[in-house]
């Protein structure tokens, strides 16, 4: 069901009061904040003047010149001063030149790059750079060291080739003015074969991961003096980055430093991390920038570390966007440190963090990552190729996670997106696809058609906002008390499965088997309930 418009009068009485806040009453002295490695100056929202920002703070040192494919390297203490007012560039990402839905009809779900740039050329995005591990807060303009709020950090997706802080659609300004009752953290980490080389010379390969780990280990020891809690921090993802968070739990089972987690459209059993153990891909490219030691893998890597990052990137774009057999992937590996093999035989032997989490799929998550047709974007894809591809790399996974958290005694929530707005879904067959459901928590549906906003949108979006709050506020409890049931797989019906914004209504409870049933080969698979 395509929900039509609201009058822009109607909608005027749906949007957050907050929104009108005036200024006066904030001091530019809580502007800066103070920590062992350096204060830092942010800025109110210029549209939520009630929401306090730091855009661009370094969690690590530069990974650059002999620092290059190493974990990240902690910040010495400094009482240096920063302005944090500017966003920083994204890690380095090349730009994909070929025809997608992100690119070609919802472009804010890519890093702001410089116009035109996201169509128009398979080479290093403008607004990236490797000087990039910096992470930017969202707080209340009035909290204090003593507010003591509960704190989201989140990774963004991507395929861990793009991504960043600065994504449009994954600014939390609107969501923090509207409830004044907690943070959020977003953070960059490297990509692509800067954050995951999988090199012969080096020992660790997960750089990506270990950039996260480092943003997070920053958060949890300075994130008070922001007015946060550092005992209250959920981990938060989205695709890669919903991965990742899965990743964490089971690399760090004993010290998560955080108390929940959040994974949308992705978990550590979505893939099996690669193998491989020649690094050919590494290899490869090295060779064709010159560095050509195959036999010599510390002289291929200081070789590899005087290549200007462009350069890098631009072999590596114009190579994938030209469909160059065979294909070359830099990707998380199994290295039994940070990412491993079994993930299902570790949680059995308890190697997992004991914390609950929200497990989420959209409902037609895989629309825009299936071939459409160019010639005719109203068509869109083969729709049993994309059910078929949303079951297999996406719903079903999030089902048998479920499972294996449910035997390791963990408590899990599971939500399905299936909102099919027209300001964020312009093209009926894209329905609720792959990352349309962050428009819905960050409340930035508005964005780009505002004019198309339903107030069946506005009460959906806060739906979701309100029930991801409860949780970081109190994930053991906080669910139960707005009447959310934990899944159990066990249950009549195959649990209980939260569904949001179908047909426009903002949630509705549902059977665990009329969502995923198809995964066991029982009925067929719905993408627009």
């Amino acid at each position: 069901m395509r929900v039509p418009s609201l009058s822009a009068s109607l909608l005027l009485l749906l949007l957050p009061t907050q929104c009108v806040t005036a200024t006066s009453h904030h001091s530019d002295d809580a502007l800066t904040v103070h920590t062992s490695t350096g204060s830092y100056t942010g800025l109110y929202n210029p549209t939520y003047p009630s929401v306090r920002e730091f855009r661009a703070i370094p969690y690590a040192q530069p990974p650059v010149g002999s620092r290059r494919w190493l974990p990240p390297h902690p910040l010495p203490a400094s009482n240096q001063h920063h302005n944090a007012t500017q966003f920083p560039p994204a890690c380095s990402q090349y730009v994909y030149r070929g025809p997608s839905v992100f690119g070609t009809l919802v472009p804010d779900f890519l890093i702001s790059n410089a116009p035109d740039q996201n169509s128009t050329a398979a080479a290093m995005a403008q607004h990236s750079a490797e000087d990039c591990l910096q992470l930017a807060i969202w707080t209340p303009a009035n909290a204090t060291a003593t507010s003591n709020l509960p704190v989201l950090v989140f990774y963004s997706g991507g395929q861990f080739r793009t991504g960043g802080i600065r994504v449009p659609y994954q600014l939390p300004a609107e969501w923090v003015n509207r409830t004044q009752d907690h943070i959020v953290v977003t953070t960059n980490y490297r990509l692509n074969i800067m954050g995951f080389p999988n090199a012969a010379g080096l020992s660790d390969q997960n750089l990506g991961i270990l950039d996260q780990r480092a943003a997070l280990e920053w958060v949890h020891a300075h994130i008070r003096q922001f007015g946060g809690d550092p005992r209250a921090i959920t981990l938060w993802g989205q695709s890669a980055g919903a991965m990742s968070v899965d990743y964490h739990t089971y690399a760090f089972p004993e010290n998560l430093l955080a108390r929940a987690t959040i994974s949308q459209s992705g978990t550590a059993l979505k893939t099996t991390p690669s193998l491989d153990t020649t690094h050919s891909n590494f290899t490869f490219v090295a060779k064709n920038l010159g560095c050509d030691f195959p036999h010599h893998p510390h002289k291929e890597l200081e070789c590899m570390r005087q290549v200007p990052v462009e350069k890098i990137q631009n072999f590596i774009g114009r190579y994938g966007d030209a469909n160059t057999v065979p294909t070359m992937t830099f990707a998380p590996v199994a290295d039994e440190k940070v990412i491993f093999a079994d993930y299902p035989a570790r949680a059995a032997k308890g190697l997992i963090a004991k914390t609950p989490a929200i497990i989420s799929n959209c409902a037609n998550e895989a629309a825009p990552l299936y071939p459409f047709p160019t010639n005719n974007l109203t068509a869109g894809p083969w729709q049993e190729g994309v059910n078929a591809v949303t079951l297999r790399d996406w719903l079903c996974v999030s089902a048998n996670t479920s499972m294996v958290r449910q035997r390791a005694g963990l408590k899990t929530y599971r939500y399905q997106f299936a909102g099919n707005f027209s300001n964020v879904s312009p093209l009926g067959w894209m329905g609720a696809y792959h990352s349309s459901d962050l428009t819905m928590n960050f409340g930035t549906f508005g964005l780009v058609r505002g004019d198309e906003t339903t107030g069946e949108e506005v009460r959906t979006s806060e739906t979701m906002q309100d029930y991801l709050l409860a949780f970081a506020k109190d994930p053991l409890h906080g669910l139960e008390g707005k009447g959310w049931v934990a899944f159990d797989a066990e249950a009549v019906g195959g649990g209980v499965i939260k569904r949001f914004g179908a047909q426009g209504v903002a949630e509705v409870d549902v059977a665990g088997d009329e969502v995923q049933g198809a995964c066991w080969g029982e009925g067929a698979y719905d993408p627009f309930p």
